[in-house]
């Protein structure tokens, strides 16, 4: 349990991310992709009752011993938050209503935030952004681990709490790596969750906020879904930045999984993306991919060449349009 990961520094690389041309190739080669950006009809539907079931399981955990309260936030409702924040992904691309209506999709990422139990929606978006414009960007993509997680995280131990801590993380780095000003939305985002969670305060006391706030910690943490967190990006060949997964964890995903081709064509919902494998399959079918996401955090544990430095990085010119 001592030994060091491999890695001392990120991998650097001096091209550009390769999604870009490949866009360019396949809406070239196949035209009909087009047509699979649109909005999915069923996205807001399954949120709304996501919502709704975690509003019953806070009915029903109000009675609940602390330990099985812990041990459903994790076993339930670590799952359903995770869904929520996979959802406000897919919301983030205007997934739940178009693009023409870009407003309702950001109400509506507020309204998925909910059982989450702290404000996410708007922030995420704000920098998810920049992840898909400067994949690997040296300060911009906050997407990659901080040299202070590089360094300290490198033994299987370490790599095991960062795991555990992953969301504390993914919340605090964006402040330290690439801030940007506070937005309207963000603090309509808070008030609304604020006056959420005291309603369901003063409604059924302290374990249903617990519940919800323990789910979405365990649940974004040491969690076979958040498997996806690390399957996506980190190398686990060399050349090789970005993974698909193919698996049955889709399905409560959101396709979450079809990793290569959101980042080919993030304007494309979740549900159609494995329609685009399915119309250009020599673009994917070659390429590396993973089959269990839980293996995908045992060897970024074990692995002695896994670890928060292997991520590609490379140095990006800032773009002169916003997207």
């Amino acid at each position: 349990m001592g030994n060091s990961a491999g890695h001392s520094d990120f991998e650097w690389v001096y091209t550009d991310q390769p999604h870009t041309q490949r866009r360019k190739e396949m809406l070239a080669k196949y035209p009909a992709i087009k047509a699979l950006m649109r909005p999915d009809p069923h996205l807001k539907w399954t949120v709304l009752g996501l919502v709704l079931v975690q509003l019953l399981a806070c009915w029903l955990v109000r009675g609940l011993a602390w330990r099985w309260l812990l041990f459903w936030a994790y076993a339930f409702g670590g799952c359903v938050n995770h869904s929520l924040v996979l959802a406000i992904h897919d919301i983030s691309h205007n997934a739940a209503f178009g693009t023409g209506r870009v407003a309702h999709n950001r109400w509506f990422a507020v309204f998925a935030n909910l059982p989450v139990g702290v404000p996410y929606a708007a922030s995420f978006k704000k920098y998810h952004v920049d992840h898909h414009r400067y994949l690997g960007g040296d300060g911009l993509d906050v997407d990659l681990p901080s040299r202070l997680e590089g360094w300290l995280f490198c033994t299987p131990a370490r790599k095991l709490l960062w795991l555990v801590l992953q969301p504390l993380f993914y919340s605090l780095r964006p402040l330290c790596v690439h801030p940007k000003a506070l937005t309207r939305m963000e603090v309509f985002n808070t008030l609304v969750q604020l006056a959420a969670d005291m309603t369901l305060f003063a409604l059924w006391g302290l374990k249903p906020v617990v519940y919800l706030l323990a789910g979405s910690l365990l649940g974004l943490g040491l969690h076979p879904i958040s498997g996806h967190f690390v399957a996506e990006h980190y190398m686990f060949l060399k050349g090789h930045e970005t993974y698909s997964y193919y698996g049955p964890l889709n399905w409560i995903t959101f396709n979450v999984g079809y990793h290569m081709e959101h980042h080919d064509f993030p304007s494309i919902p979740g549900c159609n993306l494995p329609l685009v494998r399915k119309i250009a399959p020599e673009y994917y079918d070659h390429l590396p991919q993973h089959h269990s996401w839980v293996k995908v955090l045992w060897d970024f544990v074990f692995e002695d060449s896994l670890g928060p430095y292997a991520r590609m990085k490379r140095v990006c010119k800032l773009a002169e349009n916003p997207l």
